[in-house]
């Protein structure tokens, strides 16, 4: 799949072509979710009410600071300021680094100075949006490290957390990862289930044609048989799920020309260099945005801890 095709496939769900107008860009899409992703998130950690910032002094205002305690690559910051803006439009972030950068153990990211019931009701929202994110964006860069001296991309899937698609998506970007399809609407993956459902893979890539001519269409293959005749069927992009190397190889060596070919299946850090030099265009990770461990934050109210 183009590295943004499903940018133009579903223009009733990304608003991305309106008549008359110019596209959004992926990311202006990827952010589009921030603020209803931050009321949503803010609902569900207030309820009624916070109870231990209304023990907080009224009009109090305060000045704190945002560390990262890991290595990591920074990312969120669109969530973050959405989940300030709807506590409190006077709560005001000052970022000390930029959406992307990779930081250091202790490093700060940013100040923060307002009202500080409302910082106090934003933090563990706020903090759950950078944690989260900054870790797809970190891990996503560790793997697209691992391959720079090739050719291949690192993709996501949609292996991620129910109603944080886009941020995810955004996340992976922001690692310098590419995005699949958003959603099942705007793209077409025939799986094992979808052969086996319509009846060989032939009449599966005719279904899909018939259905949808212009939507982005990959096959996923077990083999090199199936492999064949996925090209014979006219699919262009395919899914090479679980191919050992000696097979990536030789299907990049017969049918890399003219295809574009995806490598897939329980990829890892100490398997994905030697996937990338078989000369496969992408190769997809759903651990990027499945298998996570968070970034550890911490915010930190005057006087800072290592001066008090």
């Amino acid at each position: 799949m183009a590295e943004t095709g499903w940018v133009y496939a579903n223009r009733s769900q990304t608003r991305v072509m309106r008549d008359g107008d110019a596209a959004q860009s992926p990311l202006e899409i990827l952010t589009a979710s921030a603020g209803t992703d931050a009321v949503r998130a803010l609902a569900e950690d207030i309820g009624t009410g916070d109870v231990t910032a209304r023990l907080v002094p009224a009009g109090a205002l305060v000045r704190a600071r945002l560390v990262c305690r890991d290595a990591a690559v920074v990312c969120g910051q669109p969530w973050a300021e959405a989940v300030l803006a709807a506590v409190d439009a006077r709560l005001a972030v000052s970022w000390a680094v930029e959406e992307g950068t990779r930081v250091a153990p202790g490093t700060v990211i940013a100040e923060f100075d307002g009202p500080a019931a409302g910082l106090l009701t934003a933090e563990r929202t706020m903090l759950n949006f950078l944690q989260t994110l900054s870790a797809i964006a970190t891990r996503t860069r560790v793997f697209v490290d691992a391959v720079a001296h090739t050719g291949a991309r690192i993709c996501d899937t949609r292996k991620t957390v129910p109603g944080l698609r886009l941020a995810s998506k955004y996340a992976v970007r922001i690692g310098g990862g590419h995005n699949q399809r958003i959603g099942l609407a705007d793209g077409a993956l025939i799986k094992e289930n979808h052969i086996r459902a319509a009846g060989g893979i032939a009449a599966a890539v005719a279904a899909v044609y018939c259905a949808a001519a212009n939507i982005p269409l990959q096959v996923e293959v077990v083999s090199v048989d199936e492999l064949r005749q996925a090209a014979l069927a006219g699919a262009k992009r395919i899914l090479l799920d679980n191919f050992d190397l000696a097979t990536l190889d030789a299907a990049v060596q017969q049918f890399g020309a003219g295809l574009e070919l995806e490598a897939s299946g329980g990829v890892d850090l100490d398997s994905v260099r030697a996937i990338a030099e078989t000369g496969v265009h992408r190769i997809s990770v759903g651990s990027l945005t499945k298998d996570l461990e968070a970034v550890d934050l911490s915010l930190q109210f005057w006087p800072w801890p290592d001066t008090a």
